[in-house]
């Protein structure tokens, strides 16, 4: 996941990382550590923002096995007592959480912000598609409401929304061998037949697994570090 707060990326681990938000300078020298108490990274995937609090993205779910999926709400303004909220949450279309392998369609590592409320884009490896599921912002237990999808035709791996551009911006890829950034400029929930640009990332094979917008052709994105490459990275990317 990736944001950016007063001038600083706010960046996080994927699975097995540390319950903690990372603030980098634009170097990716990392300037602040900042664990969240009382939460778990079980697999954090993206995060996202509004006017007062960041949303953390604890719904990976690779296998479709899992039954803990949640959204961390922690307070942009640091304190040393923070109240960090818990939106959990499932998916009601979704009967059996028997393991599957490649072909999951209740994965998912894309959060935004969008109006007063929570949109999650889904990582549907069987179709190639993405389905848009709208949670609310308070904390609670509820079931995510299927509100619409967008034929992708790749798996979308982290995206982010700009409000005065209404622009959306997803990653995605096909084979796990090359990943895209989708571009919808005109973005609406009424629209069942949205324009999609789609462009190649030229960095060859990596994990590309976030997305910030600068502008509407000008994009921060990251990479996890895996064996296909030498570190993590974060880029600039313009089309």
């Amino acid at each position: 996941g990736l944001e950016i707060i007063d001038g600083q990326f706010v960046t996080h681990n994927d699975s097995g990382g540390d319950p903690a938000l990372y603030y980098l300078d634009e170097k990716g020298k990392i300037v602040e550590t900042r664990k969240i108490a009382g939460v778990k990274n079980t697999d954090w995937e993206d995060i996202t923002k509004d006017e007062e609090f960041l949303y953390v993205a604890n719904m990976g779910n690779n296998y479709d096995t899992r039954k803990n999926l949640s959204i961390v709400k922690i307070p942009i303004q640091k304190s040393s007592n923070e109240n960090v909220e818990v939106i959990n949450f499932s998916y009601p279309e979704q009967k059996k959480f028997k393991r599957i392998y490649r072909r999951s369609e209740y994965d998912a590592e894309a959060l935004i912000s969008f109006e007063d409320k929570l949109l999650i884009f889904t990582k549907n490896k069987r179709k190639k598609i993405t389905e848009i599921y709208s949670l609310p912002k308070n904390a609670g237990n509820y079931q995510a409401k299927k509100i619409g999808s967008l034929n992708t035709d790749s798996i979308v791996t982290g995206g982010d929304y700009d409000k005065a551009t209404n622009t959306l911006a997803l990653t995605s890829t096909i084979k796990f061998d090359e990943y895209y950034v989708l571009i919808i400029t005109d973005f609406s929930l009424n629209n069942k037949n949205q324009k999609i640009d789609m462009y190649e990332i030229p960095i060859g094979k990596t994990q590309v697994e976030a997305i910030k917008i600068i502008d509407p052709t000008t994009f921060w994105i990251t990479s996890e570090d895996e064996k296909s490459s030498s570190a993590a990275r974060l880029m600039k990317f313009k089309l």
